[in-house]
């Protein structure tokens, strides 16, 4: 007999989720302090669950999971105390949710005519989005136009950047400083280039971090870098471009990120 059982998801209003596995690979993070043994304990392979921890970081206002440099210590990976007591309000929801399964079940099957429903009767109806990065920020200020204004998002604490919305979306969205937001920006958005290039640009976010990670590809290559405060921008670049400006974790990059081609979604 089919049962219900209940499947938390922490969702942003940009449909990017946070569900049981990444929650699983969290709470095994927390036990084993090794992101590679979570992921063995969890089936993630080694660069899914770096994926998964840069989306979870990405999304919730302060980390979840620090990474501690090797030392006399060995180093490791660490969940924060932000990242605990997300941990703890997810097994809380869930054990409140099964609860309330269990009655729905109960009162399903002692109903006459009633038959247990299939899964498509809670299938829900959110979409997620095809954005590499989504961030969680905080806007900061609102320069209006006669027809598009300029919002300033801080997404981590020495990260702002711009985006450009039309002012009836201003209007609609109400958008206005402290009010949270989030940004997405496609992975195929950002133009890499080696710190310190003062190389004069039109885009109006030039974000600084140090490259965590290049995975190569055929054509592409997938660079991650980190952008301070926890968070990561992930950009698609290709291959030979890679190679040839010698991009190696450890080495600092610019993105270029022109303010129109950013995302707003609210919360």
């Amino acid at each position: 007999m089919s049962r219900l059982s209940p499947a938390l998801t922490f969702e942003t209003a940009s449909g990017d989720r946070a569900g049981e596995a990444r929650f699983q690979l969290l709470a095994e993070i927390d036990r084993l302090g090794s992101i590679s043994a979570a992921a063995k304990a969890t089936g993630f392979s080694y660069k899914g669950a770096w994926d998964a921890v840069n989306a979870m970081n990405n999304l919730f206002p302060r980390p979840l999971i620090v990474k501690h440099a090797g030392g006399s210590s060995g180093g490791g990976t660490e969940v924060t105390e932000e990242g605990r007591r997300a941990l703890a309000a997810h097994r809380q929801l869930t054990a409140a949710l099964g609860d309330v399964m269990a009655r729905l079940e109960t009162v399903i099957s002692e109903a006459p005519g009633l038959s247990f429903p299939s899964e498509n009767m809670f299938w829900s109806p959110f979409m997620r989005t095809s954005a590499r990065n989504s961030y969680h920020g905080v806007i900061e200020a609102v320069s209006h136009g006669a027809v598009n204004a300029e919002i300033l998002l801080r997404i981590a604490p020495d990260v702002t950047i711009a985006v450009i919305v039309t002012e009836p979306s201003v209007a609609n969205l109400g958008l206005e400083p402290g009010r949270e937001a989030y940004a997405l920006i496609k992975a195929s958005t950002p133009i890499l280039l080696e710190d310190g290039n003062n190389v004069l640009s039109s885009a109006r976010n030039r974000i600084s971090g140090t490259v965590v990670s290049v995975e190569p590809g055929a054509v592409n290559a997938e660079v991650v870098l980190d952008i301070g405060g926890g968070k990561t921008l992930c950009a698609i670049i290709t291959a030979k471009s890679a190679e040839a400006m010698a991009i190696l974790p450890g080495k600092r990059m610019t993105a270029l990120i022109k303010a129109s081609q950013i995302i707003l979604a609210l919360g």
